[in-house]
């Protein structure tokens, strides 16, 4: 999968995935969205960013989950 909204630079906020080049970690939009913001709103705190950066990050998370293994508690 390719993302063109997603950048990573060494020199920037210690290599973190980035939207667009800002200094803006894609990490903490996709918390905010859990925590119930809706893109619109999370655009309207973060007026740099766009609501197509919003889902790009929430695209780049939902890939970076499937590529590894997380530990889970199995229900009893």
């Amino acid at each position: 999968m390719n993302f063109e909204r997603i950048t990573v630079n060494p020199a920037q906020m210690g290599g973190a995935p980035c939207i667009r080049g800002l200094r803006i970690p894609a990490s903490p939009v996709v918390a905010t969205v859990a925590g119930g913001m809706s893109p619109d709103e999370i655009v309207s705190e973060l007026p740099d960013l766009a609501v197509d950066d919003v889902w790009e990050a929430l695209r780049f998370a939902a890939e970076a989950v499937r590529e590894r293994e997380l530990p889970l508690h199995r229900a009893a």
